[in-house]
């Protein structure tokens, strides 16, 4: 089961909106087969290590072992249930229950009553957790919230005055190389109106080979000048606002309630557009929105080795920390939240 999560993890920001799947085939205590789920749209990773048994007659004879219950409805592709039924698998080893409605318990039922020995629950926290994306989705209605922030040793996130329209790094040329990788990893990343109109961002993945997270920007009244980059239509964008607008290409206009509790609804939106992950980059103001609703699961914070002694300071936030990483003179801590 570890090398099932080990196998699932290469499909991290390429599966959406499916989870990640790693399975092996074992015979007499040896892998004879693996494979993992790529991309949504092509082979699962059941079909994919089944598929890698060179000898195929000791499929009869084999277990398959697979992090997430095998699903058993069609989708874009046939179910994995019924494979393993077809080529006569009788021992399959399950690590979490799917909590897609579609699949939850359905994929277990058929494997059974077509006389397979079904063993479930085998390393079910590990396996949750690389599915933490997935089950918060359908768990929570929400997408995993990720909120990430630089600051400096003096509890900064941007200066004072700035004389241009682009980011003053607070961190190393490692450290973002490492925020792109996980740009490539989540399906969207959010701001706010402010970090778009100083900064001008791309918020795309560049130093890392993966794709570019869909963009949402908080824009309440539509201030963002059109000429920002986030209007490249390069990238799926949506913008938050109050105000109708007509869509383009890759462009979307949402309205919400801005009277109401924002956050919550954004994350409604989100989940409209099936997005199960989403790294808030904001300044303080969007930031600490999210803290203070309790929205988040996670933060990853970077302390860089530089000053600003004025600026805007950084949010507050308490949380379980689980980690802390130097990378050259920069500081990472990752936080979950309780």
């Amino acid at each position: 089961m570890r090398r099932c999560i080990q196998l699932a993890k290469n499909g991290l920001g390429t599966t959406y909106p499916n989870p990640l799947v790693g399975s092996v085939v074992v015979y007499k205590d040896k892998i004879i087969g693996e494979g993992w789920h790529k991309q949504s749209g092509k082979s699962h990773a059941e079909v994919n290590a089944i598929n890698s048994v060179k000898n195929q007659k000791l499929l009869t004879k084999a277990t398959i072992y697979v992090n997430l219950e095998p699903c058993s409805h069609f989708g874009k592709t046939p179910p994995c249930a019924n494979l393993i039924i077809e080529k006569g698998i009788k021992n399959v080893v399950i690590g979490s229950k799917d909590p897609n409605p579609k699949v939850s318990g359905k994929g277990v039922k058929l494997l059974k009553e077509n006389s397979c020995n079904v063993i479930q629950g085998v390393l079910e926290k590990e396996c949750n957790d690389l599915n933490k994306r997935f089950f918060t989705f359908f768990g929570k209605k929400r997408p995993y919230i990720i909120l990430k922030w630089a600051e400096t040793l003096d509890g900064f996130i941007s200066p004072k005055f700035k004389t241009k329209k682009k980011p003053v790094w607070i961190t190393n040329k490692n450290s973002r190389q490492l925020v792109h990788q996980w740009r490539s990893q989540e399906q969207a990343i959010l701001v706010g109106t402010n970090t778009v109109i100083k900064d001008n961002p791309c918020l795309t993945t560049r130093d890392w080979i993966g794709c570019s997270p869909i963009r949402v920007v908080i824009d309440k009244k539509l201030k963002i000048p059109f000429d920002a980059t986030i209007f490249d239509c390069n990238i799926k964008t949506i913008v938050v606002t109050e105000i109708k607008k007509e869509n383009k290409l890759n462009l979307t206009y949402q309205i919400i309630d801005f009277s109401k509790n924002i956050t919550h609804q954004i994350c409604d939106l989100l989940c409209e557009h099936k997005v199960q992950s989403l790294i808030v980059e904001g300044g303080t103001k969007t930031l600490q929105t999210f803290i203070n609703h309790n929205l988040w699961d996670e933060a990853r914070i970077f302390r860089g080795n530089t000053l600003f002694y004025e600026g805007t300071k950084a949010p507050t936030i308490k949380g379980q920390e689980i980690s802390e990483t130097k990378i050259e003179q920069d500081f990472l801590k990752i936080l979950l939240n309780d």
